[in-house]
């Protein structure tokens, strides 16, 4: 399959750069070669070449998000291609490729999109995402890199002129009217960026669901009648409808990545402590952080880059894989990770994924994060809940609750834990190396899944999040795995502060 996805790749940036007499080079010279789009069928290479040379501007600018290949015979296959183009609508690209005595080459093509939902496209289910909306709640500057881009900000951070309510009515009906912006909204309005509206979270952000007792689940578009991963759900689900742009969201334990891998999205949690959290409701400071979801890729990075306020990005030269790691996933998840990896590997140019033991003593690792996370939440928020018996869901009171009596040497303990994994992940994933791993174990589990279930996939899925939470290190998940129709990400963990680096790998 190599040599086939290399001409394929090859194609691509042929596309890209809408180099004509490269673009002619990969269609078969056969007079019976054809190209459809819409209703136009273009047969033979003459009127193909014909309609690559009239075309002003080239082809849009997309991403493939993921290659399927059916392999017909040992000489002849079938690719369909995933794609994104800059104005979030999506397409698919099928391809007839048969091999000759000048290798590959494509003796069919067809190509469709998928017109982006309007903005006003809203279904009924809104009142699960949305906690207020506005046209726009709040306006950006005129001039800037976001300028009309949409955002959806979650439920955490303060919005001047409206209340933080944290997912809970109860916090809300006590909370004050926030009089400035927190860090980050701010720095994205000044970029000329404006707010669609406030979005959902789970209760006080403690939580992988995305399921709120009281306001509802938000709907997953890309995978009907299942989660869409918390706690930055309200965004993520705004986000892959199309009612927004951006995600303004937070990830401690993979609030961000875990969303991003249900709904099909790009999703960037920052090194820790580099994007400003000024005016952020805390869960456990020392793993929160401020990042985002998004559609296309070229526009998350574009949004880091405003978040980071700076532009440096030592190159990713080195792709690596914990295979105790990739073992975590569910078994069909492991295959489209392979494949993934691959397909990363020839699309970027970089040499295929080296092993390394990044996994450590991964289950004491988990469990000290665990404690430390729950102590702090706790600290954060436990006076406020034991005012409020009853108010939250009881599967989040519990997650409060453990970390209530927590005696000191054990916390003592969990940190000396975390200050160990620390030392051996910045050792495993030095500058200039990726660490690629599955986003969550599985897809998204159904809406009306078991709560044992979830809670097994919740267990399941921190195993591979809580790596970079722990240990303060970039991590950007990619929508680039299907299993059963379903979306899932790939996920690249890099060493502190070379977030652009592992962004730039995202757009390739």
């Amino acid at each position: 399959m190599g040599d086939l996805l290399s001409a394929f790749w090859g194609y691509e940036s042929a596309l890209a750069a809408n180099d004509v007499a490269a673009l002619d080079h990969w269609f078969s010279d056969a007079a019976d070669t054809l190209r459809a789009e819409g209703d136009i069928v273009l047969s033979g290479p003459a009127a193909i070449s014909a309609f690559r040379r009239g075309r002003t501007g080239g082809a849009p600018p997309r991403t493939v998000e993921r290659v399927h290949e059916v392999r017909l015979a040992p000489d002849l296959a079938v690719l369909t291609a995933e794609t994104l183009r800059a104005d979030g609508s999506r397409g698919l690209q099928t391809q007839v490729w048969q091999r000759g005595a000048e290798g590959w080459r494509i003796r069919a093509a067809h190509v469709s999109a998928v017109p982006q939902r309007r903005a006003d496209d809203r279904g009924p289910d809104t009142g699960a995402v949305w906690r207020t909306t506005g046209a726009p709640l709040a306006a950006g500057a005129q001039d800037g890199p976001l300028t009309g881009v949409r955002i959806a900000v979650k439920d955490l951070f303060a919005v001047a002129g409206h209340r933080i309510g944290a997912g809970n009515p109860a916090w809300l009906t006590e909370a004050p009217v926030e009089e400035t912006h927190a860090d980050a909204v701010r720095l994205l309005l000044n970029a000329g960026a404006e707010i669609t509206g406030i979005a959902h979270t789970d209760e006080l952000a403690f939580s992988l669901a995305g399921a709120n007792a009281h306001y509802g689940t938000p709907a997953n578009p890309a995978a009907p009648g299942r989660i869409p991963g918390g706690s930055s759900s309200g965004p993520a689900s705004a986000v892959a409808h199309g009612w927004a742009d951006l995600g303004l969201a937070t990830d401690t334990a993979g609030s961000i990545r875990v969303p991003a891998s249900y709904c099909g999205l790009y999703g960037w949690r920052p090194t820790h402590g580099t994007v400003p959290t000024g005016g952020l409701l805390a869960l456990a400071p020392s793993f929160d952080t401020a990042g985002l979801l998004a559609r296309a890729p070229g526009l998350l990075r574009t949004a880091a880059r405003v978040l980071l306020q700076r532009t440096d990005a030592p190159p990713v030269h080195h792709l690596v894989v914990d295979e105790r790691l990739t073992a975590l996933a569910e078994p069909e998840v492991q295959a489209s990770f392979a494949a993934a990896c691959r397909a990363l590997s020839l699309r970027s140019g970089l040499p295929p994924a080296g092993r390394v033991t990044a996994a450590g003593r991964l289950d004491d690792w988990l469990a000290a994060f665990r404690t430390v996370q729950a102590v702090q939440a706790w600290r954060q928020h436990g006076a406020w809940i034991d005012q409020h018996p009853g108010a939250l869901a009881p599967e989040v009171q519990a997650r409060f609750a453990a970390g209530r009596e927590v005696p000191p040497q054990r916390l003592a303990a969990a940190e000396a834990t975390l200050a160990e994994a620390r030392a051996c992940l910045d050792a495993a994933v030095p500058p200039g190396t990726a660490l690629l791993l599955p986003a969550s174990s599985g897809t998204a589990p159904s809406t009306d899944a078991p709560p044992e279930e979830v809670a097994a996939v919740r267990a399941a899925t921190l195993r591979l999040t809580c790596l970079a939470s722990l240990a303060g290190l970039p991590a950007v998940s990619l929508p680039r795995l299907r299993v059963r129709g379903l979306p899932a990400g790939l996920c690249l963990i890099g060493a502190r502060g070379t977030d652009l680096a592992l962004l730039d790998l995202a757009t390739r």
